[in-house]
């Protein structure tokens, strides 16, 4: 499996090879066709994240030590981002999220892609999802 460094440096490459930002914004469009089936049990409230402009839920999944995420969201691109996030942090040990570099992620350059209020989205996405990393931590 690959490490958060080498998932994020995938991801870079991948936008670096569009030249303009609508090729990246397709690019981010596509990821949200890659996102798994999402439960609808799930799809209230207490999922939500605060903080981005279209609805976004994030489910933690804890299983065999392991920290998963069920997500979905009602606008493509920022289906598009919390897929990618999970991509790159799901399915590992809630201790490695927390310990991994979040700067990494501006390797990916989203200030210079996405408007602020996509931004915060991305930056409320993150926060959860470390969140979630700190209260399975210890189990």
């Amino acid at each position: 499996m690959k490490t958060i460094k080498e998932k994020i440096e995938y991801y870079k490459e991948s936008l670096d090879l569009f030249d303009d930002g609508m090729e990246k914004y397709k690019f981010l469009i596509d990821q949200a066709k890659n996102a798994v089936n999402f439960p609808e049990e799930y799809r209230n409230d207490s999922f939500k994240v605060s903080g981005c402009q279209a609805q976004v839920w994030l489910v933690p999944i804890f299983k065999d030590s392991k920290l998963s995420f069920f997500y979905d969201s009602d606008a493509f691109i920022s289906k598009g981002m919390i897929t990618i996030l999970c991509d790159i942090y799901a399915n590992r040990n809630p201790k490695e999220i927390q310990n991994s570099d979040f700067s990494l992620l501006d390797m990916l350059q989203l200030n210079t892609l996405l408007t602020p209020g996509r931004r915060n989205g991305v930056y409320s996405m993150l926060e959860k999802i470390k969140e979630y990393a700190e209260s399975f931590s210890d189990k």
